[in-house]
Parts: C-alpha cells; structure tokens; sequence
C-alpha cells in the first residue's frame, strides 16, 4: 500500500515528498569522518581507520560515497586511508552522526529528491556541538536538494526507520521525551511524522536500549529490512539488561497487526503491522549490552555494512566487551 505522502508547496503547487527505506537504489552516500581530537582522545586514529575502513567497504561495491571531512588535516587523514573511489566532500560540523544531524531525503511522486531538515538540539541537550545544528542545510546544498526548510520539531533520522509502505517504527523513550518536544503529544508527532516523511502508521515500541545516550533510537533496536519485515535481536543469555525490551518490541510488533500469531515451522514468524511483519532474531555476540550498537548497520543499493567486534574488542573468552562508554566500535 502507497504511503499517503507529505506535501509542501513550491510555485504556487502542491507538491508530495515521502522518505524512502533504507535499501532503496541510492546515487551517492554520505559519511562523517572523525576530525575533533578533543572528543575522541587516544580513539582518534582508531576511529579515523574504521570509518575509513566502513567509506572502502561500500565504495567498493559500486556505491558513490562522498566522505564528509572539515579541514585541511582531517582531509590529508582521510586521503591517507581511503581507496581513490571515496569522494571528500569539506563542510563544518560536530561530530561524525550525519545520520541524526544531517537532512533526510524525501521524494516526490516524480522520483525527485528534496531534503527535509528538522531541529537537532544534540540528543536532548547532552551532546551539544558547533555546526551539528548546520551541517544539514551545508548538505542540502551541496547535494543540489530542494531544500525543504526546516520542520518545526526536534528530530534525528536514528529515530526513525521506514519500510517503504509508510510504515513507521520508532520508541516512545525518544519521540515523546520531555527533552526533544515537551510540546507536542503523541498524536501530534504521529501527524508531523506523516507530514514531513509521508508515514501513515506508527509502530510505537517502548524503550531503547539500557544507557543508550541517544534516549532510545531505534536504529540500535530494531530495524526494517523489507517491507513490512522488522528486525529484533532476543537476548542469548539470562542476565542480559535488555532482555525485557526486546521482548517488550515484540510484543508491541505482534499487537500491532492480527490478533493471532503467524504459525511457523521455525516458530520465528510472527503476525505484525500492516500484513504481515516477521521478527528476525539475531543472537547477541556475546551477550550484555556490548554488540546491541550492531543493529545500526548501513545498508546501500548493492548490500549491507553492519559493524562487528574485532579482535581487541573481545575478552580472553572470545566474548565481546564495551569500550570506556559502553558502546561497541563502529567496525
């Protein structure tokens, strides 16, 4: 089912914009390189070779990456580490997470792109950070997008994840947290969400994962990858912290649709949202909260990039550990 699409106006006519899923034919991809030295420390270098080791990966599959740098010395850095194929493309920001503070691409009914800019107020307050409330429109234009303007509400893209059909998932720990819109209800943001991305119909999951400093995106927890086909991980071992939010997404997903669970072979299908939406349940490396980050993969028009702990992540058992913040490095 088409999503009902959001409109703006533009000469005098009424145009319609949706945000397409994540695994639909892309041109180009953008991604922050890390270049502030005072928030990275001794991790500088560390994840200067990931994120570049991440911009080789997709390059070489054919996919155009344009790898975001901000002067002169983060540029020679990633020239330094980057196959010739990754595009470097100079604009001033914060931090590396494009995905939260950058525009989200929409389309029109044509096929035509345009970029869609919300409020970013670093992550509720706690991460606040020259330029990341810029870098959008810098984006924008680079990337000769219609530039929507700007919606009248907070909104990072880690929060939402479409699947095509207008169907939305998001957490109410995120959406409805006093430190984004204390303004608005759950209701208004459902209509913003639909105004500005073209989503018909929210599935609201619950919490995020435990000491998530992004208040719960939904891109550490639960992912789309298909149409009407959600992704959520199940706890491998009994002590695991998030245990009960995984279960809490399931249900949810389950309660969304059809009254009766999709009876399967395997017992992993499960009836959900607009037809039929099955969990697929990924084991945890290791169990605990370190490797729940690995949900936040990237996916682009030829395949999928989802970080996995290396070697020096790993404890004596082979077990995955948090680094010092308790997240898991990118690659």
């Amino acid at each position: 089912m088409p999503a009902r699409a959001t409109t703006a106006k533009a000469r005098g006519m009424t145009q319609t914009y949706r945000m397409p899923p994540e695994w639909a034919e892309q041109d180009w991809i953008w991604i922050g390189f890390p270049a502030a030295a005072d928030l990275w420390l001794e991790d500088l270098e560390p994840a200067q070779e990931q994120v570049a080791a991440f911009a080789n990966a997709i390059a070489e599959t054919g996919q155009e990456v344009r790898l975001v740098v901000r002067d002169d010395a983060s540029e020679a850095a990633a020239r330094a580490l980057c196959v010739p194929e990754v595009v470097m493309e100079r604009h001033a920001y914060g931090d590396i997470w494009l995905r939260d503070t950058g525009p989200l691409v929409v389309f029109d009914d044509s096929g035509n792109r345009a970029a869609q800019r919300f409020g970013f107020n670093g992550w509720g307050g706690k991460y606040v950070l020259e330029h990341d409330g810029e870098v959008g429109a810098s984006l924008a234009a680079a990337g000769k997008l219609t530039d929507l303007g700007q919606a009248d509400w907070v909104l990072e893209g880690g929060a939402v994840d479409g699947d095509g059909t207008g169907l939305v998932v998001t957490t109410e720990q995120c959406l409805l947290n006093a430190n984004r819109n204390p303004h608005l209800t759950r209701e208004q943001i459902a209509e913003r969400l639909q105004r500005n991305l073209g989503f018909d119909k929210v599935l609201w999951l619950g919490s995020g994962l435990l000491g998530d400093h992004t208040d719960g995106h939904v891109d550490n927890l639960a992912r789309f990858v298909g149409p009407s086909h959600l992704a959520i991980p199940v706890a491998v071992e009994d002590d695991d912290p998030n245990a009960a939010t995984f279960d809490d997404a399931a249900a949810r997903a389950e309660a969304m649709g059809e009254p009766h669970p999709l009876a399967r072979p395997d017992g992993r299908g499960r009836r959900c949202g607009t037809g039929e939406l099955h969990e697929l349940r990924h084991r945890q490396q290791g169990g605990g909260s370190a490797g729940l980050r690995q949900r936040a993969g990237r996916g682009s028009g030829d395949g999928h990039c989802r970080p996995v702990p290396g070697p020096r992540h790993r404890g004596p058992d082979g077990r995955c550990r948090a680094d010092r913040r308790g997240q898991l490095p990118l690659l």
